[in-house]
């Protein structure tokens, strides 16, 4: 099946005459023991279904397997833990600043020693990679909107000796699959595109590893980072119409795209020419805030990924790096009518 008929079909119950369509919400602390599940942080039916689908959109032809958490820091978090003492991470100098703030915040304390590269620059980064336990990547990266090569990366930190993660928040398994590139590992932080409504917080890994699957699984058993049963069952609706919502935004802004890059006030455009995040300079942080702070429609928000249009201008978290431009404003377009979302930028920026 393609992508899209697999994102409705996989992980309900079998067809049989009185079987619900959808997985139930299973609100299960104890089960009675003898079993598989034991107890409630180690497993629930309704956590399995969305494993199920959302690994096999990763590629679950191939064998992959898929952990949900609490949230996609939690995810990341149990991930940067396998990392031995004194180790060294390779990650984006642009990335997700929850991800960077984790870093940070571990190499302080002396638990590992973090390399931050520019992603563009595929001969530096390879070059990192040789004394790496831990490369991570995005692409594109948050929220600059940089592209990495993942498979030559890949290529050249497993010839080191480490492990590759690439965080496909943005592209969603629909627009790249990293496993295929080379990626051990792939994390989400499914309160995005995957559940797609703003109404849940989640994360996963997906790996074709099953030994490392065990060692992830344990570490999640052992944290209790496990999402709940009622977010995993919205998560899952949610990846039902991932394709569409995906679909639709792309569409929304290539459109919207090619008309920033005709207006005055833009002074730069980050595209990559696929899925529904992109970014814009403008002149200034002033300008730009009077922009996410004017619309009607686009929401001043800091998520993405959403069915409705979010903005916000980057540099006014205070972990985000200085080489990110004071004037970029990041930009999750959602699904609304384009002429819309056109108008309501138009009217923020300055003629």
């Amino acid at each position: 099946m393609r992508p899209a008929t697999r994102a409705v079909h996989v992980g309900r119950p079998p067809h049989e005459s009185d079987e619900p369509l959808n997985v139930p919400i299973t609100m299960a602390a104890t089960y009675v023991a003898g079993g598989d599940r034991e107890y409630g942080r180690y497993a629930n039916p309704t956590w399995t279904a969305f494993e199920e689908a959302l690994a096999d959109l990763e590629g679950g032809d191939q064998g992959a397997l898929c952990l949900s958490f609490a949230s996609g820091l939690a995810a990341v978090s149990v991930v940067l833990d396998l990392v031995g003492a004194d180790q060294v991470v390779v990650a984006p100098r642009h990335a997700y600043n929850g991800t960077t703030m984790q870093l940070a915040d571990l190499e302080s304390r002396g638990r590992i020693r973090t390399v931050l590269v520019d992603l563009t620059d595929t001969a530096a980064v390879t070059a990192a990679c040789e004394d790496a336990a831990l490369v991570w990547l995005e692409s594109p990266s948050n929220p600059a909107m940089e592209l990495a090569d993942l498979a030559a990366i890949a290529e050249a930190a497993h010839a080191a000796g480490a492990y590759v993660v690439v965080d496909n928040t943005f592209a969603t398994p629909l627009l790249q699959q990293p496993l295929d590139l080379g990626a051990d590992l792939v994390v989400h932080s499914a309160t995005k595109y995957i559940a797609g409504h703003s109404d849940v917080l989640m994360g996963a890994i997906v790996t074709r590893d099953a030994e490392l699957y065990d060692v992830l699984k344990r570490r999640r058993d052992l944290l209790g980072a496990i999402p709940g049963p009622f977010e995993a069952w919205l998560a899952l609706r949610g990846l039902r119409t991932l394709p569409l919502r995906v679909e639709r935004a792309q569409a929304n802004a290539t459109e919207l795209a090619r008309r920033l890059r005709e207006h005055p006030a833009v002074v730069d455009v980050r595209y990559p020419g696929f899925g529904g995040m992109l970014a814009i300079v403008l002149e200034n942080a002033a300008v730009a805030d009077v922009l996410t702070h004017s619309t009607k429609l686009w929401v001043h928000a800091t998520s993405l990924g959403g069915v409705e249009s979010m903005f916000e201008r980057r540099r006014r978290w205070a972990a985000e790096p200085s080489t990110i431009p004071e004037g970029l404003v990041r930009l999750s377009v959602g699904i609304e009518d384009v002429d819309d979302l056109w108008d309501d930028l138009v009217a923020g920026l300055p003629s």
